[in-house]
């Protein structure tokens, strides 16, 4: 391919939350935008949002399966209104969500829909990284690379309040609560549903509260008052470890933080009254809980600021933020793509090339410890950091000793290696030389760090890959 020449491809966003399914399709535009010259360097320079779906009830089959046919159906036939097949679509991510994540069949659905969705980089996002995209696809990210103030984007959902705080475009931590609109649901004027994580909550209140209870809004709503003094608290980092709504780790960030913005379902409520009164979400605290957030006197300490996206951050985060490019300079063997969450191991050189080669093939050794304790063949990537620049027999050895570390594993796998700098074909091709029969997947201009998560799409046209990396730490 002419490398001046425009590359469009489709990437697609799949969000199935605890309350609502959302999918939007966009189109990136990849570009060579390093002078003719020069080593070619492709980025996405244009995104656009082709197709938002409406916003579905996600289908259950029962309180705790998602209903995987109807999924299927929804997301099909918003491929077919946006004139599109699955075969189109080059990246982007599906994301489960909230509640909905811990449904029994999650896993399945994952791996089901990733069949439909083309070469499609599926991840299912954990907590941590459902507070990123959120923030991502809301402004916030934006935001704080914007100013000089320190961001927490608060993405509440069905089940679960996502948050991430930024500062400088750079994550300071994230925090999930359990706070959502429908943690408390209702039938015909009863309270129907209460999840388990409110029942704790209302036992520590003292606070009356029963399913098969007439629903009033004397008795629900010093809950979500205490909802919304827990978001204060967890603000200030001063969360009690026993705190019955805390879902997974406690927030540590050590900026203080100046602006807050909303997001998810229950953010429309906050924003745009009319819009949330005119859907039927009467049957759950959606309203209620966006009016405790509003008149709660110590969440008044902050500046507010309104989201670019309220309802449909994570997907739009999903389907436009977390793609990245590869560098045009790579050697991969085509059909060991695409490839699924890979976690990236790091082995800096910073500390002198010679003496970490002789160490390579114990640090090999450790990652398939970590990695692959039970040797069932998880694969993962090497992420070669502060490499210098090389000489033809360094690049050589660098090959030969990766090959014949990597050989020791107990499974043949392609070797996966991820690079800072241009120097993927160069030790592609002297792996390839030296070892014909090894498959390896080389790729570099991709920034990674230990323990994070990558998904590594089919070549496109241009020679690049798309690459998604799920960050699940913080630097």
């Amino acid at each position: 391919m002419d490398h001046n020449k425009k590359e469009e491809i489709l990437s697609a966003g799949i969000d199935i939350g605890t309350s609502t399914t959302k999918l939007v399709i966009s189109k990136f535009s990849l570009m060579n935008t390093a002078g003719g010259t020069h080593m070619p360097r492709i980025e996405i320079i244009d995104k656009e949002v082709i197709h938002k779906s409406p916003i579905f009830r996600t289908p259950l089959a029962s309180g705790n399966e998602i209903d995987m046919p109807e999924v299927e159906k929804l997301v099909l036939s918003q491929y077919e209104e946006a004139g599109v097949q699955s075969s189109d679509i080059k990246t982007g991510a599906v994301i489960i969500t909230g509640e909905t994540a811990t449904k029994s069949n999650a896993e399945e659905m994952i791996n089901h829909l990733s069949a439909h969705a083309g070469d499609f980089l599926v991840a299912t996002a954990g907590p941590d990284l459902e507070s990123i995209i959120a923030a991502r696809g809301s402004g916030a990210y934006d935001y704080s690379k914007k100013t000089n103030k320190t961001i927490a984007n608060i993405d509440i959902g069905g089940g679960t309040a996502n948050i991430a705080v930024y500062r400088y475009g750079e994550l300071l931590g994230t925090c999930t609560l359990h706070i959502g609109g429908k943690l408390i649901e209702m039938k015909a004027g009863m309270i129907d549903y209460i999840a388990p994580s409110v029942k704790k909550m209302a036992k520590q209140l003292g606070a009356p509260v029963q399913e098969g209870d007439r629903f009033e809004e004397a008795t629900v709503k010093p809950l979500t008052d205490y909802m919304a003094g827990t978001i204060a608290a967890m603000l200030k980092n001063q969360l009690n470890e026993s705190e019955p709504l805390l879902l997974g780790h406690q927030p540590g960030w050590e900026y203080p933080i100046d602006v807050m913005m909303f997001s998810g379902g229950v953010s429309e409520c906050i924003y745009h009254e009319a819009n949330c009164e005119a859907t039927d979400m009467y049957d759950d605290i959606g309203v209620l809980l966006a009016k405790s957030l509003t008149e709660h006197p110590d969440l008044a300490n902050w500046e507010w600021i309104e989201p670019t996206e309220t309802v449909r951050a994570t997907v739009l985060g999903a389907g436009t933020q977390t793609t990245e490019i590869s560098g045009a300079t790579i050697q991969v063997d085509e059909d060991t793509l695409p490839l699924r969450n890979l976690p990236v191991y790091r082995i800096p050189f910073d500390g002198g090339f010679d003496e970490q080669l002789v160490r390579l093939p114990q640090l090999i050794e450790e990652a398939v410890e970590i990695y692959d304790p039970a040797k069932e063949g998880q694969n993962f990537a090497l992420y070669l950091a502060d490499l210098p620049l090389l000489g033809f027999k360094q690049m050589q050895s660098l090959a030969d000793t990766l090959v014949t570390a990597v050989r020791k594993k107990p499974k043949q796998q392609p070797a996966v290696i991820v690079l800072e700098r241009d120097l993927a074909k160069s030790l592609g091709q002297a792996i390839r030389i030296q070892h014909p029969d090894q498959q390896a997947v080389c790729i570099d201009q991709i920034y990674v760090e230990h323990g994070d998560y990558l998904d590594i799409g089919k070549v496109l046209q241009s020679g690049v890959v798309p690459v998604v990396i799920k960050t699940l730490t913080f630097h």
